[in-house]
């Protein structure tokens, strides 16, 4: 499988097209959860334009009224088109594919389809802390499988993981962040064949939460997890939402390898009632003709992610940073600055910016922070003017 080159962008960078005033405006929870004094750079929302194609597929559709229920498949084709151009993968049969709410609901539905309550679930700390949250909601057991020191998947490790969580002879699931969540790691297909050799001979069933697939640096490929070979009875989630900045308008898919299809015809139907029909037309017009803005876009967070290495060189030495391969976050190691675990407390107190904390991303994540890299320039560098200046600043007091 080789990946195809992005294309030169033929479009303006949208991550210099909206002023700070102007995205102050918007309503959202990246802007609204803290007071106004406060640089938010944390959640995942991108600071963009929505892509023309995606505006005018919705304006089109609530002037036409078409705000039902979802129907079709106009989804999974597009998803199916994309990932054969991108990455050239012509597995997503649309007949294995089904629409989910998002995500992480999506991830829900497919780990109970494989495991039942109080079943075990393998996760890489540190990794995105909702799947602590929803699978503990869901009484599922997480088992840690820590990445390694070089932020990649340790397959001794993870090996131990699938041993100790199938010593009981019950069901498993390796619910796997690709690419991973916060460290931008882009998982190789080596990687990825050797977890699902390690998956067939522990019996553990592997779900890929593969919602920033689209967003990959220049000259890195993305390696669909049921592309490899062994992963034919994987399950895995995709979604527009994050390489488009469209969390609001709720859709996602939910495929399955071939020897998972039995599986994913399981899934109750009224699952499929969840997603947002305008959700589901929008992620449609983004996989299908938004492809030229996302290469905008990436080309825009590869000179992000430049940028931000050559400010913390500059203003923060002390911060160890590597450049994530994918996502549009960074994880920064804090902990030679003398912060404690959570230096994101002391960068919000004291530098008036927002970061996320790195304690809930679980085991590796105390002393570290996420910087949320897409927004312009300008905010990054007074992102990290103020996270330098907070090392001798006073708290600031909460305004009451």
């Amino acid at each position: 499988m080789t990946r195809i080159p992005q294309e030169p962008p033929g479009e303006p960078n949208p991550l210099r097209a909206l002023t700070l005033d102007r995205l102050r405006r918007r309503t959202s929870m990246k802007w609204r959860t803290y007071p106004e004094d406060v640089l938010p750079l944390w959640v995942a929302e991108m600071d963009v334009p929505l892509a023309e194609p995606v505006v005018r597929a919705v304006t089109d559709t609530l002037e036409l009224g078409d705000t039902g229920y979802p129907s079709g498949h106009a989804y999974a084709e597009a998803l199916a088109a994309f990932a054969g151009k991108r990455w050239g993968w012509d597995g997503p049969a649309v007949e294995r594919t089904a629409i989910v709410p998002d995500v992480m609901l999506g991830v829900v539905e497919m780990v109970k389809l494989v495991t039942g309550p109080g079943d075990p679930v393998i996760v890489n700390p540190p990794v995105y802390p909702p799947f602590y949250q929803f699978l503990t909601h869901m009484d599922r057991r997480v088992v840690e499988a820590p990445l390694g020191a070089d932020l990649r998947i340790d397959l001794d490790v993870l090996e131990a993981a699938f041993r100790q969580a199938t010593a009981g002879r019950g069901r498993a699931a390796y619910l796997i962040c690709s690419p991973h969540n916060p460290t931008g790691t882009v998982h190789t297909a080596d990687e990825l064949a050797a977890v699902a050799g390690l998956a067939e001979r522990y019996g553990v069933r592997v779900v890929a939460d593969e919602i920033h697939a689209p967003v990959v640096a220049g000259g890195v490929r993305f390696v669909p997890y049921l592309s490899v070979p062994g992963a034919e009875r994987g399950l895995a989630l995709m979604s527009a939402s994050k390489g488009w900045n469209l969390a609001g308008l709720k859709a996602a898919l939910a495929l399955a390898g071939p020897g998972a299809a039995a599986d994913l015809a399981r899934m109750p139907e009224e699952v499929g009632h969840g997603p947002s029909h305008v959700g589901v037309i929008a992620h449609t017009a983004a996989l299908r003709d938004g492809t030229a803005w996302l290469d905008a876009l990436l080309a825009g967070l590869d000179d992000n992610r430049r940028l931000l290495t050559e400010l913390l060189a500059e203003h923060l030495p002390g911060v160890v940073h590597h450049a994530g391969e994918a996502t549009y976050l960074a994880w920064l190691d804090c902990r030679a600055l003398g912060l404690g675990d959570d230096p994101a407390k002391t960068f919000l107190s004291r530098g008036r910016v927002a970061l996320s904390s790195g304690i809930p991303f679980g085991t590796g994540g105390a002393g570290h922070v996420r910087l949320n890299l897409a927004t312009s320039p300008e905010v990054i560098e007074e992102g990290v003017r103020r996270m330098a200046a907070a090392l001798s600043r006073p708290a600031v007091e909460p305004k009451p």
